[in-house]
């Protein structure tokens, strides 16, 4: 497929990403620039799209993975701004609260009650609580997903009803 080819298929589709980026965003202004990004992304990656596939659905799978991509990124960075004359600074003592059940709890108790564990239950919940994913929890143990899950779920009511008692 010849550059000129691509580039009409791409903006005789386009037009349906624009309600799907404001479905995604929910702001206009995000939806446009989501828009602009997936067209970017689709014009640099044009040798990976395969002629005679679905050019919707592709865009789509780029416009899907760039939004939430965004997502994780913006998640991560926990930042909060001033409201005011100081909207650059960092926001720092404006909604802090004092988490009373974090006060009351002990790191050595949680580790303690972490130690106490049956190994069936200790190991997925270690990996787990260390921020690996159920599916590489599961790969790694050589365990079903479910099976997995589960352990994790019962290592938790454990250790709640351990650090009760406490």
């Amino acid at each position: 497929m010849s550059v000129a080819e691509f580039n009409n298929v791409l903006l005789s589709n386009a037009v349906f990403l624009k309600p799907f980026a404001f479905t995604l965003t929910r702001d206009n202004e995000t939806a446009k620039d989501l828009f602009q990004e997936t067209l970017y992304k689709a014009l640099v990656n044009k040798d990976k799209y395969n002629t005679g596939t679905n050019v919707r659905a592709w865009l789509y799978t780029i416009m899907r993975n760039i939004f939430i991509n965004d997502y994780r990124r913006a998640s991560r960075h926990h930042i909060l701004f001033a409201k005011g004359s100081n909207d650059f600074g960092l926001n720092t003592n404006q909604g802090a609260t004092v988490n009373g059940a974090m006060s009351k709890i002990n790191i050595s108790e949680i580790q303690e009650a972490i130690h106490h564990l049956p190994d069936i239950f200790k190991s997925p919940f270690v990996l787990y609580f260390d921020g690996f994913k159920y599916h590489e929890i599961s790969e790694l143990l050589g365990e079903p997903l479910g099976t997995i899950k589960s352990r994790i779920h019962f290592a938790r009511k454990l250790l709640k009803a351990q650090i009760e008692r406490s």
